[in-house]
């Protein structure tokens, strides 16, 4: 995690705006930068929209600043699915990018919650048994992809921390468990008020190698925070700034822009 591109199209994903159905389409839009250690390092815009119980949202992300000199990756991110009661259920995912000249490709299919079919491109290489933890039967059921994983239906700030949120990337399955943390304000392009800071944890349940430094590092050390504020009047609360503890630094996500469009 956090190690190859798509990774990091999974993290943005963390610092998306969203929203519940409506009786008519509803619009946003999302800009964010992510930096590292003060510099940054990539940016990302998404927009969403909503019609009756449905959703669509397309992201772009690319390296910026010296990143670009290491690795020039950029890409594209899209998810569609419907909204059942309080919950976002993903029918189809797909995030496509390209690091210098490698294209690369992962593609997830749902029906009602569960995973049907995931595509890889490059496909991973063959894993060893002895260290790698493999998806059981029922791993794959009630999941959400990067971009619905991170959408919260509550009734108010008070109600979004305390859950667990079971996510999918195409190869890992983990679970992100969200305890309260703090309250605050906040002021970007779209939107002044109220925001609700969780603590993330991070559990790897399936879908890795035992023994990765990266991922215990997540598990056991890291301190994640993640704030959220509410999208316009949709009882949805979406990811405004998070922040990554690592082992060689903290990576910063913050939105520039976090509005409704129409």
């Amino acid at each position: 995690m956090l190690r190859t591109p798509y990774a990091l199209c999974a993290l943005l994903a963390t610092a998306l705006p969203n929203a519940a159905a409506a009786a008519a389409p509803q619009s946003f839009k999302g800009e964010y930068t992510v930096s590292f250690l003060g510099l940054s390092v990539a940016r990302a815009t998404f927009s969403s929209s909503y019609q009756g119980d449905t959703y669509s949202i397309n992201g772009t992300v690319s390296a910026a600043g010296l990143a670009k000199l290491f690795d020039d990756t950029k890409g594209t991110i899209s998810s569609k699915g419907i909204i059942s009661g309080k919950r976002m259920q993903p029918q189809a995912f797909r995030a496509d990018y390209t690091s210098g000249k490698k294209a690369s490709v992962v593609d997830i299919r749902f029906a009602n919650g569960a995973v049907t079919a995931t595509k890889v491109v490059p496909a991973p290489g063959k894993r060893d048994p002895k260290s790698w933890v493999p998806l059981g039967a029922g791993d794959l059921s009630s999941v959400l992809d990067p971009m619905a994983a991170t959408v919260i239906h509550a009734d108010s700030l008070d109600n979004v921390c305390g859950r667990t949120v079971k996510f999918y990337d195409g190869e890992m399955r983990a679970d992100l468990t969200l305890t309260y943390a703090a309250k605050g304000s906040i002021s970007v392009q779209g939107y002044k008020g109220d925001t609700v800071t969780c603590r993330m944890g991070f559990e790897p349940v399936a879908g890795y190698r035992k023994g990765r430094k990266a991922l215990n590092y997540l598990k056991n050390r890291s301190k994640m925070m993640v704030t959220f504020a509410p999208v316009g009047q949709s009882g949805v609360y979406a990811p405004i700034r998070a922040t990554v503890g690592t082992q060689i630094g903290t990576l910063t996500i913050s939105a520039g822009r976090f509005e409704a469009i129409n």
